[in-house]
């Protein structure tokens, strides 16, 4: 199995990544379609996850300030619980190693996703609060510190 993640420019792909967040978020969860649709992906640059070539998931990413902000972080149902959330992270993570002069990148974690963010050197902040109705957390990690960043398998494009 050909697993990686790649940033995206495409209209395709982008275009991709809105179906995967679609079935995720808007489908799945109930989050209204325009609080996923927020006008800032223009902004942002996008992730696939592809398995053996077939996109199976997506994030963005945000620079917002001195930080660099991963949001939208989408695995399809069919294709979860084969550790390909943490490709999808671990591949974002090395690129922004590689890529950004920012020390430091941050998320808003669902409260029940925050032990995967945590195996990945991410750290709670604050208190709990809703997001789109969905109990939700900040967390950062410093991103030298990100030794768990390299993919265990598979490539990373960027």
């Amino acid at each position: 199995m050909n697993i990686y993640t790649q940033r995206v420019l495409s209209p395709t792909d982008i275009d991709t990544c809105f179906d995967i967040r679609h079935q995720v978020f808007v489908e799945e969860q109930q989050v209204p379609l325009d609080e996923d649709l927020d006008g800032k992906d223009k902004d942002s640059e996008h992730y696939l996850l592809y398995v053996d070539d077939l996109a199976c998931g997506a994030a963005r990413v945000r620079y917002v300030d001195d930080y660099a902000k991963i949001e939208r972080v989408a695995i399809l149902k069919a294709h979860r619980g084969q550790n390909l959330g943490m490709h999808l992270m671990q591949g974002i993570l090395a690129d922004l190693i590689k890529n950004t002069t920012y020390e430091k990148a941050k998320l808003s974690s669902q409260t029940y996703a925050i032990p995967f963010y945590e195996k990945l050197g991410f750290v709670v902040h604050g208190e709990e609060y809703l997001d789109a109705n969905i109990p939700h957390r900040d967390m950062s990690l410093m991103l030298k510190t990100a030794v768990s960043a390299r993919p265990e398998s598979g490539k990373h494009v960027g």
